[in-house]
């Protein structure tokens, strides 16, 4: 099992999570983020904004849907064709264990 973190513009979180959902992925829990990429916050004449709201997507699936929810991600959150600085990020990491809270359940 893969964690996937996906950090997208919040205008773009509802799109990504319909796209998820629409393609049998409904488990996904969303926060709102604030921080700064690679472009280093926002100036816009004199102001300079360091920190920029963003959503942050956590995902759990199986090691063999890595490749298509990924996908999904990219093809949802990207803004136009080719896509703009601060679109966002998408981490993936391995799951060890899960456990289900309520049956004490392992999850493997």
């Amino acid at each position: 099992m893969y964690l996937l973190r996906a950090i997208v513009r919040p205008e773009k979180s509802a799109v990504v999570m319909k796209a998820l959902f629409d393609n049998g992925f409904p488990a996904v829990t969303k926060m709102s983020v604030f921080g700064r990429g690679k472009q280093r916050g926002l100036k816009v004449g004199n102001v300079t904004y360091d920190e920029l709201p963003k959503d942050l997507l956590l995902i759990v699936i199986n090691e063999k849907d890595k490749d298509y929810v990924v996908e999904t991600i990219l093809s949802s959150a990207r803004s136009g064709e080719s896509g703009q600085f601060g679109d966002g990020k998408i981490f993936v990491t391995p799951v060890i264990e899960t456990y289900t809270i309520s049956t004490g359940n392992k999850e493997v």
